[in-house]
């Protein structure tokens, strides 16, 4: 039986306040955060899941999985190690983490640069410069989700994405033409950059054209800079996991934050595909394509980026139960 270490209330809201910095799917924030007797506990929150492009609940884990890394980084940030339960109470499953905090740990210099790169990162969905990223890069890219049971293929140049790029359109098609997955992504779309939650439609990147070689999608309705094709070769990122339960897919969400937190760190900029995640057909093709027996759970793509801030998020009172 593991102990908890004491945490106070001030110290808690520290952690909540890294956590919601996780990204989710049309920024939802799918989340809840509860101090009980000194464990930090997440849980979904049902109120503010996507119906339509999540019915399964697939990006809610992720994006919970990927709150709980940060919350992790956090309490090593403050010096104490945490024991990680992920689905630690069969009879409520609505409880998808639990971080028992159980000895001083003195912080590793990987963990304070991926702790203080959570408040820099941000989805990217401007056009990336030309330069490639560097091979450096791409062995921490590679090792951050290898750390956290993950794996991932890189792809880059016109022919390494010809495959994943028409897998990418045929799902992103599938989904342009589902008019209530539309309806959903347009009320999920905020006019203001200070708006709490959603995407604001200034951050969504310029409209997306019919030759663009990766598909995204249209939060906003600005038009792209005339001259040169957008991502013209990106580094495209896949991610994931053994299997496919709840559990695999928090586990997926915890990798995926350390590979987008190591990005960060890197100086690189990255922006999620999730399309061809969200159309089960087309999850199987991406599969089939990569030669794989196990499951893909995003797509990234990574570059060099142009200058933004990330969004604003809900204030903790909107995400902490006080009970």
């Amino acid at each position: 039986m593991t102990t908890a270490l004491t945490l106070t209330d001030t110290a808690f809201r520290d952690v909540v306040a890294a956590a919601v910095r996780a990204p989710s799917l049309h920024n939802s924030q799918p989340w809840r955060f509860r101090n009980r007797n000194g464990t930090i506990e997440v849980y979904a929150d049902p109120t503010r899941s996507l119906l339509v492009a999540d019915p399964t609940g697939w990006a809610l884990r992720i994006a919970c999985g990927a709150a709980t890394l940060n919350a992790r980084l956090a309490l090593a940030a403050m010096g104490l190690a945490a024991h990680v339960r992920l689905l630690p109470d069969p009879d409520d499953p609505l409880l998808l983490a639990r971080l028992t905090p159980t000895a001083a740990w003195q912080t590793t210099p990987a963990e304070e640069a991926l702790f203080a790169a959570i408040e820099r990162r941000f989805s990217n969905r401007e056009p990336f410069h030309p330069a490639p990223v560097p091979v450096h890069a791409i062995v921490r890219i590679e090792n951050a989700a290898l750390a956290e049971g993950a794996w991932v293929e890189l792809h880059s140049g016109q022919a390494s994405l010809e495959v994943i790029s028409e897998i990418v359109r045929a799902a992103d098609s599938a989904l342009r033409s589902d008019g209530s997955y539309q309806a959903e992504l347009r009320a999920w779309t905020r006019s203001d950059r200070d708006d709490r939650d959603g995407v604001p439609a200034p951050a969504g990147g310029p409209v997306p054209q019919a030759d663009d070689l990766l598909p995204r999608r249209a939060y906003g309705s600005r038009e792209p800079s005339p001259g040169g094709d957008f991502d013209p070769e990106p580094l495209v990122v896949v991610l994931g996991t053994a299997a496919d339960s709840p559990a695999q897919q928090l586990q997926a969400g915890i990798a995926l934050q350390r590979v987008l937190l190591t990005i960060t760190d890197a100086g690189l900029a990255a922006s999620m595909l999730s399309q061809p995640i969200e159309n089960q057909a087309e999850r199987d093709r991406l599969r089939l394509a990569l030669g794989r027996s196990d499951v893909p759970q995003m797509v990234l793509r990574v570059g060099v980026g142009r200058p933004g801030f990330p969004t604003p998020r809900r204030d903790l009172a909107e995400v902490i139960d006080e009970s």
